[in-house]
């Protein structure tokens, strides 16, 4: 089963979570503030991290920042009760996923199963050769490549080091350049259809992906937006 690390300075978290988790089957490994956790995550990186984002010493926008130095792990921010703008700094932050305190056990185990498919989406073995998931294996539009198998993206040569999400996103608009996504169309690629996200999350992401793309090539324009429509790629 996955590896899980729980950061919270919330002791009657860690406890109920831990245990939730691992009633499951999980291996959940805790943290009571970022700093404790920098050196262990980085040392021994997990299949998913959730994290509080706010904490002492460090928070978890900071551990995600210094995290993604390195790895590109999935992470699920637990974000404080009807705060709008923790959810947005998450997203902005490039978690894949968050969850407003307080929150249902049931609700937490989907968001986990949900982000865990996703991440071995693209971590799998190999699919057979003639496969029509092998005839998917890499995609390249113009300068863009994308190899799902290898969960590996770059741009003119260059590496775009994405999360789960953003790849899945980015992949959704890239198999069919010129076609117009919705929002909900990019929602059912990037997330599982048990779980709920409203229209800003995926423009966060689209966001992000921009902001990488331009960090490698000032140009980049390949993502049109079609203001009241969706999103579509652009070779």
């Amino acid at each position: 089963m996955a590896n899980i690390a729980l950061v919270d300075d919330d002791k009657n978290i860690l406890a109920s979570v831990s245990m939730l988790l691992e009633q499951e089957g999980y291996h959940v490994r805790t943290f009571s503030d970022g700093a404790a956790a920098l050196t262990a995550l980085t040392t021994t990186p997990p299949d998913l991290a959730i994290l509080d984002i706010k904490m002492p010493r460090m928070d978890g926008l900071e551990l995600l920042r210094r995290l993604r130095q390195a790895q590109d792990l999935p992470v699920i921010f637990l974000t404080s009760k009807d705060e709008e703008i923790d959810e947005l700094m998450g997203l902005n932050a490039g978690a894949d996923d968050y969850i407003r305190k307080p929150f249902s056990q049931r609700l937490l185990l989907e968001r986990v199963r949900a982000v865990l498919r996703r991440a071995e989406g693209k971590t799998g073995p190999a699919p057979a050769a003639g496969s029509e998931t092998a005839k998917k294996e890499a995609l390249v539009r113009g300068q863009l490549a994308l190899d799902p198998q290898r969960h590996e993206c770059t741009w003119d040569g260059k590496p775009v080091r994405l999360t789960v999400t953003e790849f899945l996103i980015l992949q959704a608009l890239a198999q069919r350049p010129g076609f117009v996504k919705s929002r909900d169309s990019l929602m059912d690629a990037a997330y599982d259809d048990q779980v709920y996200v409203d229209d800003r999350t995926i423009d966060s992401h689209i966001k992000r992906l921009r902001k990488k793309f331009k960090a490698v090539a000032d140009d980049f324009d390949a993502i049109e937006t079609l203001y009241g429509v969706g999103y579509r790629y652009r070779e």
